[in-house]
């Protein structure tokens, strides 16, 4: 599903950002990875979102050669992901419900889908009686709720979170948490970038721990990793 071979990334700065780094994560895995700012954790996230390309090395998501795609490619590969980051990332003038459909009308889906898909997938997240509201009357973790929900409408094989409850609360991080897990029960591949350590212990999932650019543990069961 995600497969990084020897992948190494060295900014203009000449800073090593990752330093040939290999991991293999299987379909329908719940993977948090873990680590201090600088620790690579954000530059791993871009690379498998192709904002960045790495200085060596080889990426595979979901068969595809993540390295090889020409520029005229890449909107379509982004369609088979889903995107949480940590600041929402909404379409402020748009209500819950626009915002939602708008990730489906990129891919134009018939509006009938939509107007099927959207309140489905907003009950799904807990957030039915909030379709009319814009982003500024939501709480924080409505507003995730919201960036989850455009995430997941289009039934992405695989979800990636970039420090998904960063800005939230502890009450609200559980519930964010509670429906990525639900989301990986349904076979959804779920990669998670965070520093909350509490929900990492908790959770018991497959943990990747990173420090100054390579991998310094991989546990199956594992908990949130100190630098080594």
């Amino acid at each position: 599903m995600i497969t990084l071979d020897h992948v190494s990334k060295t900014y203009s700065t000449g800073a090593p950002a990752l330093n040939d780094v290999s991991l293999h994560i299987d379909p329908g895995e719940f993977v948090f990875i873990v680590g201090d700012s600088g620790s690579g954790k954000s530059t791993l996230i871009k690379l498998l979102l192709r904002e960045l390309l790495p200085t060596s090395g080889n990426i595979e998501v979901n068969g595809i050669n993540v390295v090889k795609l020409k520029h005229r490619q890449i909107p379509m590969y982004r369609r088979k992901l889903g995107v949480v980051f940590q600041d929402f990332r909404l379409l402020k003038d748009r209500n819950v419900y626009e915002n939602v459909a708008f990730a489906q009308r990129i891919v134009q889906t018939p509006g009938k889908e939509i107007r099927r898909n959207v309140p489905s997938m907003l009950s799904t997240v807990g957030l039915a009686g909030k379709y009319k509201a814009k982003p500024k009357q939501l709480s924080g973790g409505e507003q995730q709720r919201v960036a989850l929900a455009r995430a997941l409408v289009n039934n992405p094989p695989i979800l990636l979170a970039d420090e998904p409850t960063g800005n939230l609360d502890p009450n609200n991080s559980w519930e964010i948490m509670k429906l990525f897990e639900e989301i990986n029960e349904t076979g959804t591949t779920v990669v998670v970038v965070t520093h909350n350590r509490e929900i990492v212990n908790a959770m018991k999932k497959r943990v990747i721990a990173m420090n100054k650019g390579v991998i310094i543990s991989d546990e199956k069961e594992g908990t949130y990793v100190d630098e080594i």
